[in-house]
């Protein structure tokens, strides 16, 4: 993101990819810090970047942290995805952040505010088996448990990082039946909680998602947060955040993946010539080029109309930006992989990563169907 930044965000994005590449520059590095890439987060990186107060800076101040804004934190999420920083519990923590800042109790603020600030992770927990972009559907149970708090009964699926983070923000319903908007409630659920199993799935990224099993789990009443039965409009309130966070972390994928791309074209000589210069691969190159500069144009306007407005919900804005970037991160990894042929799809390059990372962040945080029926009702369709 290069756009209207002042001298201490340059100097900020500048610090960054100096850790990144002192960090994690070099594919063995990578590969020590991830399981050669089965793991997204490396807790000791991540409490490097707590310790320099990076966390809280790449937090907006309106969402506990000390950010100027949602352009410092989609700036810090660009430039560790094309760092390939193994930091993957950032992406969930900032969500979680964000709505304990908005709807949470002064204790639940200082706890998971703090948290982030300290280097902790946290997770948010919303699909289940038969409940996925449909979250009304939901059936996850808190009934009334002892001493006013609750008991949760339910499974939840496809939750990221609950497996290494400090507490899971639940949605659960409280009230009405499946189907119903009004009913949810979300909670703050510590990850050692009685009752509560975390079981991973094996994924093409590697262990990245978790079922939850929550068998008469018991939560205080101080464990709500905001109101109950107010959590599908807690959830709309956050979507600008979230939708940011994701589009910010694939435009520096997009980067990267074109990056080496194009590294690789230049060198690369079949026929006599770097296969670069042929007309087939400048033009794909070109048209990648393209719509990479519209993503970071589409990411920073979205971020200053939020920064603007914090509590104005943007859905037009917000499933633009998640929808665009994704789907040109997705199409620029898979284009790299096809002009690099075999070595693309070798796992000696990170090309193979690039592709795999990008296919589920199509999916993640709300499908691009979805993006785009919520696009289309805005315009009264």
């Amino acid at each position: 993101m290069n756009l209207d930044l002042t001298d201490e965000q340059r100097a900020f994005a500048d610090a960054i990819d100096d850790f990144c590449k002192r960090e994690a520059g070099s594919r063995e590095q990578r590969d020590a810090l991830t399981g050669a890439g089965r793991h997204a987060h490396h807790q000791a990186t991540y409490q490097k970047l707590a310790d320099l107060g990076w966390l809280g800076a790449a937090v907006p101040e309106q969402y506990g942290g000390s950010g100027g804004g949602m352009v410092d934190t989609c700036l810090f999420l660009e430039r560790i995805g094309y760092g390939m920083l193994p930091v993957g519990g950032f992406a969930t923590s900032a969500i979680v952040a964000a709505a304990v800042q908005r709807s949470g109790s002064e204790q639940q603020k200082k706890l998971v505010l703090g948290g982030v600030t300290a280097g902790r992770t946290y997770a948010i927990a919303m699909s289940e088996p038969g409940a996925g972009s449909d979250v009304a559907a939901l059936s996850c149970r808190a009934a009334p448990g002892p001493d006013g708090g609750y008991l949760i009964n339910g499974q939840k699926t496809w939750c990221s990082n609950a497996h290494f983070a400090d507490a899971i923000l639940l949605v659960a319903r409280t009230g009405g039946v499946p189907g119903d908007h009004e009913g949810l409630t979300m909670f703050l659920v510590p990850t050692g909680t009685p009752g509560l199993r975390i079981s991973g799935i094996e994924t093409m990224g590697g262990r990245e998602v978790n079922d939850l099993y929550f068998t008469d789990c018991t939560l205080p009443a101080d464990a709500v947060v905001g109101a109950v039965g107010g959590g599908w409009w807690q959830l709309m309130a956050g979507l600008n955040v979230e939708r940011l966070i994701l589009a910010g972390l694939m435009l520096g994928t997009a980067r990267r993946a074109f990056d080496d791309t194009l590294g690789y074209i230049r060198e690369r000589r079949q026929f006599g010539r770097p296969i670069g210069s042929f007309q087939v691969l400048r033009h794909r190159i070109a048209d990648l080029a393209t719509e990479i500069e519209c993503c970071d144009l589409l990411v920073h306007r979205t971020a200053q109309l939020v920064d603007r407005d914090p509590a104005k919900v943007l859905p037009r804005e917000s499933s633009m930006v998640k929808l665009k970037t994704t789907e040109v991160a997705r199409e620029t990894a898979l284009a790299g992989m096809q002009m690099m042929g075999g070595y693309g799809y070798a796992t000696e390059y990170d090309m193979e990563r690039h592709v795999r990372a990008t296919l589920v962040s199509t999916i993640y945080g709300g499908t691009s169907e979805i993006q785009r029926d919520i696009i289309g009702k805005t315009y009264g369709l």
